[in-house]
């Protein structure tokens, strides 16, 4: 059975994608702190903004502009 992550809308297909490595999580690998809880939404942010600067070579406002309207879309998020 796979998974969206709700906080930042990766599949999550094998219980190495999932916070901790626990299926039932909602949330993937990438969204979890170490001590398996999810991160804030500024904590998101910033390293979605970083993944972006980093993939498309956007600006860092521009990046975070965009993170910002990923993430409206998501589930953890829509509050």
């Amino acid at each position: 059975m796979m998974k969206i992550c709700i906080a930042c809308g990766m599949p999550m297909e094998n219980p190495a994608d999932f916070a901790m490595g626990d299926p039932d999580k909602d949330f993937c690998v990438h969204c979890a702190r170490q001590d398996g809880t999810m991160q804030s939404y500024e904590e998101k942010l910033d390293s979605l903004a970083n993944f972006i600067v980093r993939t498309q070579g956007l600006d860092k406002q521009a990046a975070r502009d965009a993170a910002k309207g990923m993430m409206a879309q998501l589930p953890a998020w829509k509050k």
